[in-house]
């Protein structure tokens, strides 16, 4: 028998095949879909705002440094609160053990307060340094911002809390197919949320979107802070309220998504 036959050449139908699997993979599943055009649309957008800002305001550079600083530093608040609270859903996810959490006399609210808490400690170990570097390098002290900080980081971790339980929803009933919401969809919301920019620099009818979303009061708060030495309550009972209904809603979503995939068997199966 010849033992290097099997290697000889390429055998294109097996290509194929494999093309042809990958190519079903990624149609049948419209978060891969979006993933494709996402971070290019993502970049010129978000960026192209932050010009457009710079270049209306001669003296920008002036006084923005801190204001980027303490930019950077929320968004990062916002964002590992929500990754840390849906890596750590995911990795049952990737264990296959949910189903047999779900099957425990353990409650989907149990649950979520886990992921909440750890959300916090994953939070802290990646936060901390943040700002101590941010002291050390370039001498901006988060916490001059004073008792206010309290209302920005809460209203921040509430709204990722609720776009977390609303991705784990979605990951729990479509599989790990779409995992890669987890990743991106608070990148999305980041040109929206005015992050490095005022509201006033989106178009008009952009705004009345992004003051639909709490941490655009947030930063807006923040930059009121820092230019004006101003804590704006009003901005800050406006994003509690949203991020009020928002964490309802997405308790309530949450819960029709699993009991979606309770019916489906996709809570057991947990794959692609």
């Amino acid at each position: 028998m010849n033992l290097t036959a099997p290697y000889r050449g390429i055998a294109m139908h097996r290509v194929y095949a494999m093309v042809l699997r990958y190519w079903y993979l990624l149609v049948s599943s419209w978060p891969r879909m979006l993933e494709l055009v996402y971070w290019p649309a993502l970049q010129i957008i978000t960026w192209g705002f932050l010009q457009s800002y710079i270049s209306q305001n001669a003296g920008f550079f002036a006084q923005a440094g801190g204001t980027l600083i303490g930019a950077v530093i929320l968004w990062d608040i916002l964002f590992r609160g929500q990754l840390g609270f849906s890596i750590s859903f995911l990795e049952e996810m990737w264990a296959r053990n949910l189903g047999n959490l779900m099957m425990s006399p353990l409650k989907p609210i149990e649950v979520l307060i886990s992921l909440m808490i750890m959300s916090l400690i994953r939070l802290a170990i990646g936060i901390v340094p943040m700002v101590l570097l941010a002291l050390v390098f370039f001498k901006f002290n988060l916490f001059t911002l004073g008792l206010p900080l309290i209302a920005l980081f809460c209203n921040l971790i509430f709204t990722s809390w609720s776009i977390g339980i609303f991705v784990s929803g979605l990951v729990l009933r479509n599989g790990l197919g779409a995992e890669s919401i987890v990743w991106t969809l608070m990148f999305g919301l980041m040109p929206l949320t005015c992050v490095y920019y005022p509201v006033s620099v989106l178009p008009g009818w952009l705004q009345y979107v992004a003051w639909m979303l709490p941490p655009t009061y947030v930063f807006e708060a923040m930059r009121a802070l820092l230019f004006d030495h101003t804590f704006r309550v009003d901005l800050m009972l406006a994003a509690l309220a949203i991020n009020a209904v928002m964490f309802i809603l997405s308790f309530a979503i949450f819960l029709g998504l699993l009991n979606s995939a309770r019916r489906v068997g996709s809570l057991v199966s947990g794959g692609e």
